[in-house]
């Protein structure tokens, strides 16, 4: 969607066209209406417009005036000039501005939204993903992109380090061909792309390298930037004004950068179908906090994402002293009385206290910071269970607990948590022979599942936190057989099963449970069977016939 802003000093025909527009057009502009030029300049520090529809003559500013405001702040709004006068000097000046159209009154309503709406499709037409992909290849070196990639992706892990020494960052930009200046501050923009289910590593990367072609398109004069990708896979923009820029447009980066950023979101949504999430820094920082500032970044991000949909995050707060000691207090005393809860086995209670401690720390004015101090008091609480009462082969994977980071957002954390407690209370409410039992039903599932993986006895002690003379005790305690003697019968009957089929080679079915060498695996079937997977294969087609 886009913004259209209508200026105009007689409020009659501002109103006018507000509600001509806001009834024909309401599923493709944002309508905003000012009554003077000062009012629009103030539309245009709170907001992205990308059409202005102005009287050309105003008391005050006049249009042309206001135009060349306008342009300065965002540099690729459309502007057409609406007036009842038709000197020729008025025409000419705005002939000759950039993206510019020029109506008199008296054409009426019906030429003036044919001409916004023909401005709506020259805006569409620049945006579409073939065009942005032409001017990219013209525009970018593929091989510069990459070494500015590497070193900025190094730079945010060792930005106090690279910054000591500016000569040295100096030079480092200059051979990676970055426009950025290393002794002004930055602006940090982390980007999380919300990927189709499933894609491939591949697919993956070619998105990124079109989102990147969406952005160089969008973040146009004002600003110079460049990107690379973090640990975690999101993509990480550092921006600066552009050395050209205005000491006003220095101030307005920000708002800016905020509403380019929904235009970048809308064209990843039309152009790839994908949702994109941006968390943004509130002001400027220098070289050397870049890495607090990308971490910092990260915590708000966790904290607000939701699964697709397409955010945009300012991190406007100060910095913040510690969490207050009576909020902690708070927060300890209500993990006091959920590990009570917990130790008795009363669910209820202690869901209910879960649920309350884990909105507030999810709610949009709770410092990250102590969001995060809940997160690990919570799932400290519980590791301290599962190792108080054994449950480590019981409760599944519970290696994240501890490991925010690795959570997609808090919400995902929330949740681990909460299927973490889940499984604690439904392993206290067995008795010690339905734990085993469920514990031995799961490794023999394990097995069935990955015949063609590592199943040494050491590996399945690993995956399912045993010691492994423990494990070997217990299986033949509860099943009667060995551990390799159960893992050689599912060979044996998934081996069956695939020669039965008649379309797989013995070597394929080899491989599938589990042996890299054929002949290894035809000496083990026929000791098992008294024949040769072939001769097993033949004896089905002779039973056929």
């Amino acid at each position: 969607m886009y913004r259209l802003l209508i200026v105009d000093d007689e409020e009659i025909i501002t109103d006018g066209l507000y509600e001509v527009f806001h009834r024909l057009m309401p599923e493709k502009l944002d309508i905003c209406r000012a009554y003077s030029g000062r009012e629009a300049l103030q539309w245009m520090e709170r907001t992205r417009i990308d059409i202005v529809l102005t009287d050309i003559r105003m008391p005050g500013m006049s249009g042309l005036e206001l135009s060349q405001q306008i342009l300065t702040y965002w540099p690729r709004c459309r502007i057409v000039f609406l007036t009842g006068y038709s000197e020729f000097d008025y025409a000419y000046q705005a002939f000759q501005m950039p993206q510019v159209r020029y109506l008199l009154k008296t054409e009426g309503y019906s030429k003036v939204t044919e001409t916004i709406a023909e401005v709506i499709e020259e805006i569409d037409h620049s945006s579409r993903m073939s065009e942005l992909v032409r001017q990219s290849r013209e525009q970018t070196d593929a091989l510069a992109y990459l070494a500015q990639s590497d070193y900025l992706r190094h730079l945010l892990h060792e930005s106090s380090s690279l910054a000591e020494c500016p000569e040295s960052m100096e030079r480092d930009f200059g051979r990676c061909q970055l426009t950025l200046d290393p002794g002004t501050p930055v602006l940090l923009a982390l980007g999380h792309l919300f990927f189709p289910e499933g894609a491939s590593y591949a697919a993956k990367q070619e998105i990124m390298a079109a989102v990147q072609v969406i952005w160089r398109q969008f973040l146009g004069s004002p600003a110079r930037s460049a990107g690379t990708t973090d640990k975690h896979g999101d993509m990480v923009w550092f921006i600066q004004p552009s050395i050209y820029a205005e000491e006003k447009v220095v101030q307005h980066t920000v708002r800016y950068l905020e509403g380019t950023l929904e235009l970048v979101q809308e064209a990843c949504m039309e152009s790839l179908g994908l949702p994109v999430s941006f968390t943004i820094s509130g002001s400027p920082c220098e070289w050397r906090d870049v890495r607090e500032q990308h971490e910092r970044l990260r915590q708000q991000q966790q904290m607000r994402i939701g699964d697709g949909i397409s955010m945009i995050y300012t991190d406007r707060s100060e910095r913040q002293e510690a969490t207050p000691v009576r909020e902690s207090g708070r927060v300890s005393q209500k993990v006091e009385q959920m590990t009570a809860h917990l130790e008795a086995g009363r669910e209820e209670s202690f869901v209910e206290l879960f649920d309350e401690v884990t909105a507030i720390m999810q709610q949009p004015d709770t410092l990250a910071q102590r969001s995060q101090e809940t997160y690990y008091a919570l799932a400290l609480m519980l590791l301290s269970s599962i190792n108080r009462w054994g449950l480590h082969s019981h409760v599944g994977d519970y290696g994240r607990l501890m490991r925010l980071d690795e959570h997609a957002s808090l919400r995902k954390g929330v949740e681990y948590l909460r299927l973490i407690a889940e499984r604690i209370f439904a392993v206290r409410r067995m008795d010690a022979k339905d734990r085993t039992a469920h514990v031995i039903e799961r490794i023999c599932q394990y097995i069935q599942d990955h015949l063609g993986d590592d199943l040494s006895l050491v590996r399945l002690a690993e995956i399912h936190y045993f010691n492994p003379s423990y494990l070997s005790r217990l299986f033949k305690q509860e099943q009667g057989i060995n551990l390799s003697e159960y893992i050689d019968q599912c060979r044996v009957r998934k081996a069956k099963k695939l020669l039965e089929l008649g379309d797989l080679k013995v070597r394929d079915v080899a491989s599938a449970v589990g042996y890299e060498a054929a002949h290894s695996f035809t000496r083990f079937f026929k000791k098992s069977l008294g024949m040769t997977p072939q001769e097993y294969r033949d004896t089905l087609s002779s039973v056929g016939e």
